[in-house]
């Protein structure tokens, strides 16, 4: 990737704009730290090790941990608060509000649209559509054009979601693919793979390297809250050229993640992490199966959407009345029927065998 290609993109001031040196930052080694303003000790937690001391900026072991797992260099990879944490650095580093825009693929994952709003940045939206296979999927040739038609605000980056959340379902890698060839140096395309693990037999894991090798206009987000657990940690990862990563780091906090979300993250990552997740996923696939089979013999459902993910999107006759009986039973599921052209629709997640069993313990007969 070139270097005008970034400094094009980027919002104007971040040119020169030179990244915060907090004290860890700035200084290393040592045997007596007392340049950070840190407690000596942590009273309330006299085991813990270094809660006194503020966390690395970026941890080389958790970087190079999913940096190895990913199939990439380290430099190319940037732990964040979570991949929304992800999805704001890109929007506050190349988005001038007012004048640039994102592009979202309604119906998508809605802090696209929440974090463009809050930098003030625009919204363009081009709707998915149907498909030959009765899914929805990008309308290429619209993004396309309104990609290069340069009226204002110009759109900057474009967020695609696969698999997709609330969906379900893949984006075909034809159209990715045509995408990324029909952008070139316009804009920034951010696949968010939070799902990626729940492909079965996925390719996608193995193809980040290539992808991001053949399109350095691509970066990508990934998370530990899905498939590997780890929700509450809030861990988080963005993936691509290092010059974009480079760029990411102007902007993030000086101290994003803590250390117990490192420490947990890091050993999450480690083979036997992985090998666990990987159990879980497998598990995770086989609830999904039971709950596909129960909802194909329910008379209500009038649509399963297809689903590559921890979760199965149905299309109902009356949304508000299943949710409202479930949750009257202790059972929450979320009602997407707000959700640009999915009404009335329900998202139901994939839990554990026995909350499975409660599920279906009070969904309608």
């Amino acid at each position: 990737m070139s270097a005008e290609f970034v400094n094009n993109l980027q919002r104007q001031h971040l040119a020169e704009l030179v990244p915060y040196q907090s004290a860890r930052r700035s200084m290393s080694g040592g045997s007596t730290w007392l340049n950070a303003n840190e407690a000596p000790q942590t009273p309330a937690f006299p085991q813990a090790p270094q809660w006194n001391r503020y966390p690395s900026f970026q941890s080389a072991a958790l970087n190079q941990a999913y940096a190895d797992y990913a199939g990439v260099t380290s430099a190319q990879v940037l732990s964040c608060r979570g991949s929304d944490e992800a999805i704001d650095l890109l929007i506050r580093a190349f988005c001038e509000p007012v004048r640039d825009a994102v592009m979202i693929t309604t119906p998508t994952y809605g802090m696209y649209a929440i974090s463009a709003a809050t930098q003030g940045a625009a919204v363009a939206d081009c709707p998915l559509i149907a498909s030959a296979d009765n899914s929805l999927q990008l309308d290429i040739p619209t993004m396309l054009q309104r990609l290069r038609d340069q009226q204002q605000p110009r759109v900057k980056l474009i967020f695609v979601c696969s698999p997709s959340n609330p969906l379900g379902n893949l984006v075909d890698s034809g159209a990715l693919e045509q995408l990324l060839e029909g952008v070139g140096e316009q804009a920034l395309v951010v696949l968010d793979q939070a799902y990626v693990e729940f492909i079965e037999q996925s390719s996608a894991q193995v193809q980040i390297s290539d992808w991001l090798a053949r399109y350095p206009q691509l970066v990508v987000l990934r998370t530990l809250s899905k498939a590997y657990g780890l929700a509450g940690l809030r861990c988080g990862f963005a993936i691509g050229q290092p010059e974009v990563m480079d760029i990411l780091r102007k902007v993030i906090a000086p101290y994003p993640l803590p250390e117990p979300t490192i420490s947990g993250a890091t050993a999450a990552l480690s083979a036997k992490g992985i090998e666990l997740m990987q159990a879980q996923v497998a598990a995770t696939l086989e609830q999904r199966e039971r709950l596909l089979e129960v909802l194909q013999s329910k008379t209500w459902v009038e649509k399963i959407w297809p689903s590559a993910t921890n979760f199965v999107l149905i299309s109902v006759a009356d949304a508000p009345a299943i949710v409202q009986q479930c949750q009257q039973a202790g059972v929450l599921i979320r009602n997407q029927s707000s959700q640009p052209g999915l009404s009335p629709c329900v998202r139901i997640s994939i839990g554990s065998a026995e909350e499975m069993d409660q599920l279906f313990e009070v969904l309608p007969a």
